[in-house]
């Protein structure tokens, strides 16, 4: 438990500086922002305390936030789907069999993907028309969430790949 929590505080440092200090800095054709932090919310265990997730996320966002002067759209949005994560976990994936169960794009390839883009996607959506706070541009949101949440997901299977093949010795 112990090598697990130190681990996920790693994860948890690594992914907001990587962040705030290369990926914000990046802007595919001025519409799409990889948002890769919330790697660390998907990738918890499922038996993690619903108060640990909500106010790991919380934390998350609000430092994400601090970092980049958006007082409070990356913590709200975290904190929702953090919320949001261990219900989506069961909807998307099988009978799991055993509390630690961490998903992966290894474990069952379908699934996973599922879970992702509806997480993502949900945070995109929640943090880009907080952002936005209006309807107005209706149309220049909807495709800045679409192309961000493309390139976030590429992301997050790219990660996801290669920390499956680091651990198994491939």
């Amino acid at each position: 438990m112990k090598i697990t929590l130190l681990r996920e505080i790693v994860w948890f440092v690594i992914l907001i500086l990587l962040q705030t200090l290369v990926l914000n800095r990046i802007s595919v054709f001025g519409i799409a922002i990889p948002i890769l932090y919330i790697y660390f919310l998907i990738k918890l265990p499922k038996n993690r305390n619903l108060f640990y997730v909500v106010i790991s996320g919380f934390l998350m966002g609000l430092i994400i936030d601090i970092f980049l002067n958006t007082p409070g759209m990356n913590a709200a949005a975290t904190t929702i789907i953090a919320t949001l994560r261990k219900p989506l976990i069961d909807i998307f994936f099988s009978k799991v069999e055993y509390e630690d169960f961490v998903p992966s794009i290894y474990t069952e390839t379908g699934a996973f993907l599922r879970y992702s883009v509806v997480m993502v996607l949900l945070h995109q959506t929640m943090l880009f028309f907080i952002e936005s706070f209006t309807f107005f541009n209706l149309t220049s949101t909807l495709i800045r969430i679409g192309a961000s949440s493309v390139l976030t997901l590429l992301l997050i299977v790219a990660l996801d790949s290669l920390m499956y093949r680091r651990t198994s010795g491939i």
